[in-house]
């Protein structure tokens, strides 16, 4: 019997080979880490997939073993009605086919099928139904693995049915199987608050966090959201902060990982958007690792989960609106306690119709006063959550994801008693016919500038790579975060423009910075930030610090999104 590791190699998932090559230092390019693929590539995969071939093994075993009862029985003498003579010993052939499937892309699914049979010499026609109007056939011995791939374009349940035919005696053979695919579409959700430690809304009482203590926010069966979400957007919200420290957010059951997702110091109120996988019992652990106290807040925006819902397609980042200069709205800061709204269907390189939910990083600059910013759909009345926070005179961004009205409008209340001016700048959008699927990943550390390399200088850039096997990768997501700036400045994350052939050719360019912003800072800051970056054509990620002065850069992976 073939081996579950060779036939795990055979469907095609296997261990990825972190790639060496990688585009060349050129001028302003910071030092490069280039990141072996998750997914695929980690170990994790590779057991997962094993373990599928395994699976696949035992049940063409037991199979195999039925049937040998089958046949043994059907072959013992039998006494003739009326006479004690035996029966005569003609037997009937047996003829079973199995199959195995092991999924992690978002998309694809990889299936090893076989043939226990007493026939001699047996040749077999493998028909493949995938349960989406394609097929696919092939041919093999009997009693060896055959093997097939294929990639769904919409996520959810899929019946396979695989018929086997033995190509002398005709024989046929048929078996089915339910898959699922790895991969998640996003549903909008009307900004709600699930967690608020302050009142103790989403938990037993309302007290702060204690230093290095977790939380946990009840997704699964909360607030309209589904059983089986694998992924959820929170607003994550730390106030009441009696030293610095940061928060990490991470699936229940799991172990904590060592990136950070919200960072703060004592005293500050700091929001930063996560996309969080959801554990198996439905909830989320926010963990507080600081020695203070800390009050928490979760607003949900949306979820995801396996079956087919809006995809996600990334965008060049642009500006949509700017109020110090009338783009997008009327010129002049946004006035206390108003709301405006902003065209979103057809700007900014998104379609004019079906964007259920765009991705946005929202800034506000010159406040007057302390106060937040709630970003809501078109057509409904301000929800009390918060979108971006702010003290008077502060510079900060923070990554939004909004459904979209009927209208193709989002609306952006100023929750202040001053006013203030407002940047909005767009990076995607989901949609019903969107290119990519969600993949949630085990949060991890890709890039750490104070551990692996040297700070970012002013006005250059680092770049990412994240080579993986078998993906088509529409975006990451990631965790960005500055930290020991030696000036104020802003981070801006697009794809590098090089092609692969630029690459191999050696012809690479220096690349444009975009006009677009991503976080800001203030000397000796540390701010985070999600990023859903654009991986472009070559799956690689710039980094700019378009301030002046030096500073730290990291950069967690958290999921990532694989096209169709």
């Amino acid at each position: 019997m073939i081996s579950a590791a060779v036939v795990a190699a055979a469907v095609g998932f296997v261990p990825a080979t972190a790639q060496a090559a990688g585009p060349p230092t050129g001028p302003g390019r910071a030092a490069t880490v280039t990141s072996p693929a998750p997914g695929a590539g980690s170990a994790k995969a590779a057991a997962a997939h094993d373990a599928s071939a395994q699976e696949a093994a035992k049940a063409a075993a037991a199979k195999d073993a039925a049937a040998k009862v089958a046949k043994a029985k059907a072959a013992a003498p039998r006494a003739t009605a009326g006479s004690g003579a035996p029966a005569g010993t003609q037997q009937s052939e047996y003829f079973e086919v199995g199959m195995g499937t092991g999924t992690d892309y978002a998309h694809t699914i990889g299936l090893a099928t076989s043939v226990s049979t007493d026939l001699t010499n047996s040749y077999v026609r493998f028909d493949v139904d995938w349960g989406d109007g394609f097929t696919g056939q092939d041919f093999g011995k009997a009693g060896e693995f055959v093997y097939f791939k294929h990639k769904y374009a919409e996520v959810g349940a899929h019946k396979i049915t695989i018929t086997a035919t033995d190509l002398l005696t005709k024989v046929t053979s048929t078996t089915t199987e339910d898959v699922v695919v790895d991969g998640s579409e996003f549903t909008p959700h009307a900004p709600t608050r699930l967690l608020d430690t302050r009142d103790g809304t989403g938990t037993s009482a309302g007290r702060p966090v204690a230093p290095y203590g977790t939380t946990r926010v009840k997704v699964a069966g909360n607030a309209g959201i589904p059983a089986g979400v694998t992924a959820v957007a929170l607003n994550l919200t730390a106030t009441n902060t009696s030293a610095g420290g940061h928060i990490i957010a991470y699936a229940s059951g799991k172990e904590q990982p060592t990136t950070s997702n919200v960072n703060f110091a004592a005293g500050q109120t700091v929001p930063n958007l996560a996309i969080v996988p959801v554990g198996e019992d439905g909830y989320v652990e926010l963990a507080n690792r600081s020695v203070g106290s800390v009050d928490l807040i979760a607003d949900v925006t949306g979820y995801f989960t396996r079956s087919a819902a809006s995809g996600y397609t990334s965008v060049k980042p642009s500006r949509l609106v700017d109020t110090r200069e009338g783009l997008g709205t009327a010129k002049g800061q946004a006035a206390a306690q108003s709301t405006f709204d902003v065209r979103i269907a057809g700007q900014g390189g998104l379609p004019a119709n079906g964007v259920t939910a765009v991705a946005l990083n929202v800034t506000v600059t010159e406040p007057k006063s302390a106060g937040h910013l709630t970003v809501f759909p078109s057509g409904q009345q301000a929800p009390s959550t918060s979108s971006v926070n702010f003290t008077a005179g502060q510079t900060v961004a923070n990554a939004v994801i909004v459904p979209v009205g009927p209208d193709g409008r989002i609306n952006i209340r100023n929750g202040a008693w001053s006013p203030t001016d407002v940047i909005v700048d767009v990076t995607g959008y989901y949609s019903a016919d969107g290119k990519a699927a969600y993949l949630p990943v085990e949060p991890r550390r890709m890039h750490d500038s104070r551990t692996s390399s040297f700070p970012l200088d002013g006005q250059t850039y680092h770049y990412e790579t994240l080579w993986t096997h078998g993906m088509d990768l529409e975006a990451l997501v990631l965790n960005t975060t500055v930290t020991n700036p030696q000036g104020s400045g802003h981070l801006s994350v697009a794809p590098d423009p090089n092609t692969l052939d630029d690459y191999i050719a050696g012809k690479t360019v220096q690349p444009t910075p975009p006009d677009s912003s991503d976080l800001n800072w203030t000397k000796d800051a540390t701010v985070a930030n999600l990023v859903q970056a654009s991986t472009g054509s070559t799956d690689v990620v710039d980094f700019w610090n378009r301030g002046w002065q030096p500073t730290d850069l990291i950069v967690d992976l958290m999921g990532m999104y694989d096209k169709n």
